[in-house]
């Protein structure tokens, strides 16, 4: 990657790490399936009447829109409100990676490889550390919200991979579109609505954030870097994400980070980037491997 694409994908990191504070800000202002009602209306509209159609199957956009949008993004956010803390969210939630290997074993028929289990071993490892040492002090109930999340979000991968979106921008808009009503009804059976009588700038500041930066910019610009880029040049940088979330959170909402938590983030870290890293240095080592073919045959 050149060093300019380099640092559009640290930004987008950074961008996705900060979100998890500016959640908990929305979160104090709306509830939860509201504030990710709101989110995902912001990034639908007015986007939706320039994008264009999706370029794949309605039943892509519909499942990705329920799976993602609404059950995944809803037990994040009630999580979140749950005491779940920000930084360990933006950790725990790239769980994913384990349950989109699962699915995609069970589904895809895809076999993982010997140094993907270990990865994956080695990340369930760091994963239990955390719930044992959040457990210790808080009550279980955001943690395994947030692992719903992740579940959620493994799915949603499968469902992307079958759909195949030519551009993910696109795609996520009218994803976002489909989650926009039944998170709105949602939120009106089951909760206190009244927040939406008295918006202020923090939380107007909050949705506009996670729609327009997280999601619009950040999905934008990750597309545009996985279509000049190999998914494993490109994704290895999404293991910043806790690391900005972590460090954010520590720094602007004085989130305890101790010395357990820590090192099990770092296991975490290295079962995620094992298989990665292994990946790039196995396709390096084919490409030289190559016999050179001679002009012209």
């Amino acid at each position: 990657m050149s060093s300019r694409h380099v640092l559009l994908a640290v930004l987008v990191a950074a961008i996705w790490g900060f979100n998890f504070v500016v959640l908990k800000v929305g979160l104090d202002e709306f509830p939860p399936i509201l504030f990710s009602a709101l989110r995902f209306l912001a990034a639908a509209v007015p986007a939706i009447f320039f994008v264009g159609r999706p370029s794949v199957a309605w039943r892509w956009v519909i499942a990705v829109g329920l799976v993602l949008g609404v059950a995944k993004f809803s037990f994040l956010f009630i999580g979140l409100t749950a005491g779940m803390p920000a930084g360990l969210s933006s950790l725990v939630l790239q769980s994913q990676v384990i349950f989109t290997a699962v699915f995609a074993a069970v589904v895809l028929r895809e076999r993982p490889k010997p140094v993907q289990i270990g990865g994956i071993a080695l990340a369930v490892a760091g994963i239990g550390l955390i719930a044992w040492d959040y457990g210790l002090s808080s009550p279980l109930a955001g943690f395994l919200l947030v692992i719903a999340a992740a579940v959620c979000w493994g799915v949603s991968n499968v469902l992307m991979r079958y759909a195949r979106p030519a551009d993910t921008l696109r795609f996520m808009v009218w994803v976002s579109a489909v989650a926009v009503l039944p998170l709105f009804a949602l939120s009106f059976l089951t909760e206190d609505v009244s927040a939406l009588g008295r918006l202020d700038w923090a939380g107007l500041g909050a949705v506009g954030y996670v729609s327009w930066i997280s999601t619009l910019l950040g999905f934008g610009v990750w597309g545009f870097l996985l279509r000049r880029y190999e998914s494993s040049v490109v994704a290895p940088f999404s293991l910043l994400v806790p690391v900005f979330g972590m460090f954010s959170a520590w720094a602007l909402l004085g989130e305890d980070l101790t010395v357990l938590r820590a090192a099990a983030g770092g296991i975490v870290l290295l079962g995620l980037a094992l298989p990665q890293f292994t990946g790039r240095r196995a396709a390096r080592t084919e490409v030289r491997e190559e016999p050179l073919v001679p002009a012209g045959r």
